[in-house]
């Protein structure tokens, strides 16, 4: 029985030794907790190893991580209510400005006079899209190309976004493939990553300075506001 109990007591502060709690130890030896303490009490309390540190912090921090992503699903619902069903002249607001912000701009040093919309997110594609409809600008005119990095799945994502616009993926222009660069770290990988969507309008110089007008008519416009308009924000 004595040798039973100082191989079990050896066992145990290698054990301890090794980074393993008082239960663990009880466990595998099938000994009284109270014993083990016994035992290895006057060794220093081992590290905790790194992948129960992240167990014990996954723990602690998944309740909050949940309550934060319901709250933050709560805001997101509520403003998208707020929202409501848009009018023409709103889908016409906003496409303008969409516009000028994502799409191709002349300028002073190059002047060219075309509508070309390049982004990355399926719902800016989307709602682009809906604003040329209700501009009256035909399917017949929208060309489409895509941009993408030449270590993805290209094919892939051509299809991913030919389904998104309703087209067949044979009638895109060319793809572009952006050189890999060694030097830099990726962030845009993986199966969400499809590159970007260029969407050009055939003929648009007449439409393009009419967007032009348009925005420039959106900033007298918001010059003239005597006041913030109130509960918006």
């Amino acid at each position: 029985m004595a040798l039973a109990k100082t191989e079990a007591r050896e066992r145990a502060r290698a054990l301890r030794r090794a980074g393993r709690t008082y239960d663990e130890i009880a466990a595998e030896l099938g000994v009284s907790k109270s014993s083990v303490s016994l035992w290895v009490r006057d060794l220093p309390r081992p590290a905790t190893p790194p992948d129960r540190l992240r167990r014990m912090r996954e723990a602690r921090w998944a309740p909050h991580r949940r309550e934060r992503a319901i709250r933050r699903h709560q805001t997101k619902l509520a403003a998208a209510n707020e929202i409501g069903r848009m009018t023409d002249r709103e889908l016409f607001l906003a496409g303008v400005g969409l516009y000028w912000a994502e799409g191709s701009k002349s300028k002073p040093h190059r002047t060219r006079e075309e509508v070309v919309f390049v982004n990355s997110d399926p719902t800016m594609i989307q709602v682009y899209l809906a604003w040329l409809s209700l501009l009256g600008i035909v399917r017949e005119r929208w060309q489409f190309r895509l941009m993408i990095h030449e270590s993805a799945d290209a094919e892939s994502a051509k299809r991913f976004w030919a389904v998104l616009v309703g087209v067949d993926a044979s009638s895109f222009e060319r793809t572009t493939l952006k050189k890999h660069n060694p030097r830099t770290s990726r962030k845009n990988v993986g199966d969400e990553y499809r590159g970007c969507l260029v969407v050009r309008v055939r003929d648009g110089a007449d439409l393009y300075r009419r967007i032009e007008g348009w925005w420039y008519g959106i900033v007298v416009g918001a010059k003239r506001q005597p006041e913030r308009v109130s509960g918006l924000v």
